[in-house]
């Protein structure tokens, strides 16, 4: 099974590490790719060139084994649709290899707005990750769409390429880029928020400043 985290990692911090570290051990994933997106959807656009971002997540998880920076959506021109990005890693996968797309609560209660968003549930498995003692609030036509694809039995997912969803419960860490650009616009260190090999980039190119 392969876990998918696409964002725009501008920067990449152990928010982003930490969590996906958590689900891949939870549900035995072979791998995790990152993917860098290009033109955010449902976000501000980042303000890092695309391939700083990538290099900043190429050094996050060098020699982490089970990481993979996958770039594909940074070669788009056009904004990084997530069912764009799961019919290209069909097309590469084949269509048997179970997909587990990782997204939070928060994107999770906007995912009927999505473009395609069946389709998307289609294709792959969606993790949904929790803080622990986070409520999680369903409106009835979210709840209608997950009532009958929910599991609770991780092991369900590697029986299927995808159509099911998990609620997986990942470390709370209150870390954020927002929160990292300001403090370094402001003259403060993030160090400890992030990989010192990310935070060496953010100085060499004297980002966020």
């Amino acid at each position: 099974m392969i876990g998918i985290l696409g964002g725009t990692f501008d920067p990449i911090h152990f928010g982003h590490l930490r969590t996906a570290l958590d689900v891949k051990l939870a549900l035995k994933l072979d791998e995790i790719r990152l993917i860098p997106l290009r033109q955010a959807v449902h976000r501000e656009q980042p303000g890092t060139p695309a391939e700083l971002r990538l290099r900043m997540v190429e050094a996050a998880i060098s020699n982490k084994p089970g990481f993979v920076v996958d770039a594909r959506e940074l070669r788009r021109e056009t904004a990084s649709f997530t069912i764009d990005t799961l019919l290209s890693l069909r097309e590469e996968l084949g269509e048997e290899e179970p997909l587990c797309l990782l997204m939070g609560s928060d994107a999770f209660n906007d995912f009927l707005s999505w473009h395609r968003p069946l389709d998307i549930a289609t294709l792959a498995h969606l993790i949904i990750m929790t803080r622990p003692g986070q409520p999680t609030k369903i409106d009835p036509p979210l709840q209608q769409f997950l009532t009958p694809r929910q599991t609770t039995d991780p092991t369900e997912l590697s029986t299927e390429p995808g159509g099911r969803i998990l609620f997986q419960t990942v470390t709370q860490l209150d870390i954020s880029a927002t929160r990292i650009r300001a403090m370094v616009a402001n003259g403060d260190s993030p160090r400890f928020l992030l990989p010192d090999a990310v935070l060496e980039i953010i100085e060499q190119e004297k980002l966020y400043l």
